[in-house]
């Protein structure tokens, strides 16, 4: 009777240490090394002008803890649709890492409703290069946190692929950007003011 008591807590041990790893395993990672200084790299990710060259078009950033981390991908947008709308930095070391909250996009509203967080972490590789690494984590599983964490996959690639282009080639130019997001505006605005 108490190898079989012990072999159920085993068991169980077993179990809950296996489910552990599975949630554990969800999350995202991506890294780049920039031709930038440390410096610069940090000044990228924690500064206005730093967010508008790779990042997004606007921003509010207050680098301290606690602090606005708005990223706003369509900053004409309504209140709450501009993207990254009402983050917060959770916490940071100076040079070294910045966390913040974050949220799904706009067209899943179930899982934007909620907050997964990001820590970046950077690291001097010499006095001209830069590894920038991002950690995505906090996912729930199934329905709109399976398609916000796969949206996340791709988009983490695209904007260190664009902090690495802003260093070798100069800030992205949002210009293109936000006429497509002005054309969309009016399209969705001449539909809604069709009759019925």
């Amino acid at each position: 009777m108490d190898r079989s008591l012990s072999n159920l807590w085993l068991g169980l041990a077993l179990a809950v240490s296996l489910g552990a790893a599975q949630a554990a395993e969800r999350a995202i990672e991506k890294e780049v090394v920039v031709n930038a200084t440390l410096d610069q790299a940090w000044e990228a990710w924690t500064t206005r002008e730093g967010i508008r060259s790779f990042f997004a078009p606007d921003a509010v950033v207050e680098p301290r803890v606690g602090g606005a981390f708005h990223i706003h991908m369509d900053p004409g947008g309504a209140p709450g649709m501009k993207g990254a709308d009402e983050m917060r930095v959770m916490a940071l070391q100076p040079k070294k890492m910045l966390s913040f909250d974050w949220n799904a996009p706009p067209h899943l509203p179930e899982a934007r409703a909620q907050r997964t967080f990001v820590v970046v972490r950077f690291a001097a590789l010499d006095d001209k290069t830069t590894r920038v690494t991002l950690h995505h984590t906090g996912w729930g599983d199934g329905g709109q946190w399976d398609q916000a964490y796969a949206y996340f996959d791709k988009a983490w690639g695209s904007v260190l692929g664009n902090l690495k282009k802003r260093f070798e080639s100069g800030p992205y130019d949002w210009t293109e950007w936000l006429k497509q997001l002005e054309a969309w505006r009016a399209e969705a605005a001449k539909k809604s003011a069709a009759p019925k």
